[in-house]
Order: structure tokens, then sequence, then C-alpha cells
């Protein structure tokens, strides 16, 4: 996260300390998986030069502080959150009041022009409901406006909300296809015509090779929290700790995936974000809001497991949240593809009681969300 924002010329008619001093920690997530391209075995993402990236993040309203790499993934953190690159996957997180659909556009014309990719064959947008949605700016000021502005580039896009509304919720457009890439809308006739360029010739070759394929395995748990303990808040602040090292040290965040090279920032006054990589390609991130009256810490991996059981417990007994969501995706490959069972038998984790659990099952992944109270509550 960066600094929190100084609220005082757009909350001019308030004078209590939270309207003055505010950050927004939800973040917004967007995936994109881009479907191989049988005329470019060399497509990838990462060919994309690091200018084109500092370009396409200022639409975005945020910047790269820093960057690790390896042979699997590009791990970027982000003045607010973070940003990941594999060969033909595509990760951008981003807290505050940034706009990342704004970057959607030009990232395609990247994809296609330097990269190699002309198709998508799958898209995740999603996000927790915001404490204050009325800072927001377009498309961002309610997911009804992502929704349109998505479904402007997608005729086959589908929008869900899981947990209650009124109270903590948890919000999801993605891409509902009978196999093969998801066809763009021509709302741009230039950036259509990059991305159908190749098509043509494409498509009886991919029809011999699709039948043949099976999706690598793939997984995504993230867990939301809020309400957290003030003395853990304190940690990722810069009165205790002078170092994200140190920080991430003393908070015990280098134990929850023992394996992981992490780079991590502290920010001034207060706030961290951290990213962590695996030569096998897997990622974790993090990211804390610490401010009492709005903290706010997500927690976000690829790893696989069959059992997230212990790890969400590592989790929530580092930060101790009032309240957190998990969500859990997997696609039918993967070795979590029964986490909704595991999850469905996690009513109690020590202080926290489950008070809400929803099944989706869509083509390609399932999904499993829950939402906690550390109770009594």
């Amino acid at each position: 996260m960066a600094e929190s924002e100084d609220l005082s010329n757009s909350s001019s008619n308030s004078s209590s300390r939270e309207d003055m001093h505010f950050f927004e920690g939800v973040e917004k997530l967007l995936e994109i998986w881009f479907e191989p391209n049988p005329a470019n075995k060399n497509a990838d993402l990462r060919k994309i030069p690091r200018p084109m990236w500092d370009a396409l993040l200022k639409t975005v309203r945020c910047e790269i502080i820093s960057f690790t790499r390896n042979d699997q993934i590009d791990a970027y953190v982000l003045s607010e959150s973070s940003m990941f690159v594999s060969k033909r996957r595509w990760i951008l997180k981003t807290c505050g009041t940034t706009t990342p659909l704004q970057c959607f556009e030009p990232l395609l014309r990247l994809a296609a022009e330097i990269a190699g990719y002309t198709e998508i064959e799958d898209l995740f947008y999603s996000r927790k409901n915001y404490k204050r949605p009325e800072l927001q700016v377009s498309p961002h000021r309610g997911f009804d406006e992502e929704v349109a502005f998505l479904d402007s580039f997608f005729e086959d896009g589908r929008a869900y909300s899981l947990g209650a509304i009124n109270r903590d919720c948890w919000h999801l457009y993605t891409l509902s296809r009978g196999g093969g890439g998801s066809k763009i809308l021509k709302r741009n006739n230039h950036l259509h015509q990059l991305m159908e360029q190749h098509h043509s010739e494409q498509q009886h070759e991919a029809q011999l090779i699709e039948a043949a394929m099976q999706p690598d395995p793939d997984q995504t748990i993230e867990i939301l929290m809020t309400d957290l303990d003030p003395n853990v808040m304190a940690i990722f602040t810069k009165d205790v700790c002078t170092t994200a090292k140190e920080a991430t040290q003393k908070s015990g965040i280098h134990r929850l995936l023992p394996g992981m090279v992490i780079d991590d920032y502290l920010f001034d006054p207060c706030g961290y974000s951290m990213n962590g990589i695996s030569k096998n390609g897997c990622y974790m991130t993090i990211h804390i809001t610490p401010e009492r009256e709005f903290s706010y810490v997500s927690f976000e991996s690829n790893v696989a497991s069959s059992d997230y059981g212990e790890l969400i417990k590592r989790v929530i007994r580092t930060f101790q949240p009032g309240k957190f969501i998990v969500t859990v995706f997997a696609n039918k490959t993967s070795i979590a593809a029964n986490a909704n069972r595991e999850i469905e038998h996690l009513g109690t984790i020590d202080q926290w009681k489950r008070r809400d659990i929803q099944y989706s099952r869509f083509a390609c992944y399932d999904l499993t969300y829950a939402q906690y109270c550390k109770y009594p509550s």
C-alpha cells in the first residue's frame, strides 16, 4: 500500500480525523490468461520491456518500486500493491484509488504487438467491497460500473457477488466460455484488427491441439482481513521497525510459506508490501494498511495444496484479524480441487467462527468463498 491519502480537499465538509486521513486498503485484482499461440511458440508476456510497463501503470495511477524475477515469473512491488508477469499469465493487484481497468486496452495492445498473444483464454476481476466506495474514481465507483466496462469488451462475461451484500462481500467478474479463447468485442477497430490479424490461420491448428490439451493445474487462495490487532499492526510502522526486513522477521511473515524469495517494502510513515516467488513459479503477496480506523491485510498465493487449513491458520494467527474472507479458486487438474469440502469442515478456526460459506462451479474452475469472525462477535 502507499502512504495514506490526505482528503482535506475532497472532504472539506467533514472535520473527523478519519475523513482527513484515510487509505482504501481493499485491492482490485485483475488476472488474465492468454491463450497459447500455435503460430508463435515464443510468445511471452515477459518480452514487454520495463519502460512499457511503467507507461501502462501510469494509467492505473501507480508505479514500480521494486522488482525480482526467476525463470518462471517476474514480480513487481508497486506503490499500490503488486504485479506479476509470467509467460502467458498477467496479474495486477492495486489498492487505494487506482484504476486497473483503465490499462486493459493498452495491455491487449502490448500482448498482441510485442508478446505475441492474440486471444484471451480466461479473465478474473475481483475485489472485496470497499470501506469508502464514494472515494473511488471511474470506472471503479461501483461494481455495476466495473461490470459495464468489462462487458464492453466481452460478450461472454458474467458477474457475481458472494457473501452478504449489506455487510462483507466479494465481487467477481469472469468469462463463461464453451472452449477456446474469448472473443474481444469490436469496441476499438484498430485493437480488434490486431487481435484478429492472425486468427484465421491459427484457428485450424488450435482446434487440432485443443482436444489433446489438459489445462495446467492452477489455483489461487486469498485471505482478506479487517479489524486487525493494533499491536500486530504497529510492526508495520516506522515507529517500531526501521526496515522492511525487520518487519518481515518480527511479524513472522517469512515463516508463512518457507522457501520464497522475499522482496519487501516498508512505507513511511506506515504500510507494508511484499512479494515472494519460488523457483517453480509459485508466488505470494501480502499488503498491509495498519491504521486502526481502517486496518486491512491481504494475503494471496497460487501455491498448490490439498489442505489449505494449515496455511489459513498460520496467516490469521500471524495477523489476528477481527474478520476475514477466504476465497479459493482451483481448476479440475489442481490438487486443490476439493478445497470446498475442506473449508466446509473448517467451521471454527481457533477463535474464529465461520459465518458464511458459498460454493460456485464455473466452466474450468471451482470457487469456494467463506467469511469468518472472531467470537464472541
